[in-house]
Parts: C-alpha cells; sequence; structure tokens
C-alpha cells in the first residue's frame, strides 16, 4: 500500500503545474478577428454580460472602430459568451470572478480584481518598458498567453 501511495505522489508530483491556465480560444474566425490588432483574448477572463456588451459597442472599441458584419459579430458573441467566465470558463473563469459584482459589467480584463492582485507588485517602470507598453500586452510577460498559460516567466 505505501508504494501504491508513493508512485501516485511521485506521478502527481511530475505533472506541469497549471495554476494559471486558461482554456485557450481555439474559434479561428474570433481568434482572427480580435488579433488583427491585440492578442485574442480568453472569453473566461470576462462575465457573459462583459462580452455582449462589448461585441454591441465595436464601433467604438476602446477608442477604435472594430465594426464589422452583424452575423460575424454575433457568432463571435456567441463564442465568447459560451466561454465566458461564468457560463464555461471553468475554475479560471470563477478565479477571475472574486471579487466582480452580480450586476458589474467590467470591460478592461486589467481592472479585474484578480489581474489587479496578481500585478500589483510590477512597477511603472516595468509596464513602461518597450516591448511592453499596455497593461493588455500579456505576450510581453506571459510567453503562452496565446495558449492560456499565464505562468510567471
Amino acid at each position: 500500500m505505501k508504494r501504491l501511495i508513493l508512485a501516485a505522489a511521485l506521478c502527481l508530483a511530475s505533472l506541469p503545474v497549471r495554476a494559471d491556465h486558461v482554456r485557450p480560444l481555439t474559434d479561428p474566425e474570433t481568434v482572427k478577428a480580435c488579433s488583427e490588432c491585440h492578442m485574442a483574448f480568453q472569453p473566461a477572463f470576462l462575465p457573459a454580460r462583459s462580452w455582449t456588451r462589448m461585441m454591441g459597442q465595436l464601433s467604438d472599441h476602446f477608442g477604435d472602430n472594430a465594426s464589422m458584419a452583424p452575423d460575424k459579430a454575433e457568432r463571435i458573441r456567441q463564442v465568447l459568451v459560451v466561454g465566458a467566465a461564468d457560463t464555461g470558463g471553468g475554475k479560471a473563469g470563477s478565479k477571475a470572478m472574486r471579487g466582480v459584482g452580480f450586476n458589474d459589467v467590467p470591460l478592461r480584463i486589467t481592472e479585474l480584481p484578480r489581474f489587479r492582485h496578481k500585478h500589483d507588485r510590477i512597477s511603472e517602470r516595468e509596464w513602461k518598458r518597450p516591448e511592453v507598453m499596455t497593461k493588455s500586452n500579456c505576450p510581453a510577460c506571459h510567453k503562452s498567453a496565446d495558449m492560456g498559460s499565464y505562468e510567471d516567466e
């Protein structure tokens, strides 16, 4: 019995730690449309109500006009809602929603309590480095962010 427990413990210890892993966005149309201007963020970072509002305001998408054909916008909205933090985001979605009120409609991932907590020790100097420049440029520090890995690198 001790050997079985030891073998199980060794197997578990050898598994990669995936504490900061988020289900990657895999829908090609969504990835293509979003990544034309920025990283295609995983839906689990925001609740469905946020994605719905965001996709309904594409003519003013954080100061840019990201308008697209209504049917395409609706398909992308559906992809985002299905994987959203409060509908299909799993454990990562639950973590992202910590501190977000039931009626809150956050639109910026960088303003979520979890994001702030995870990044609170990063100096303004680091954020202003040429390869970073903005808090939403996740791949600058998390090289596998597009695959859902946000381990410290």
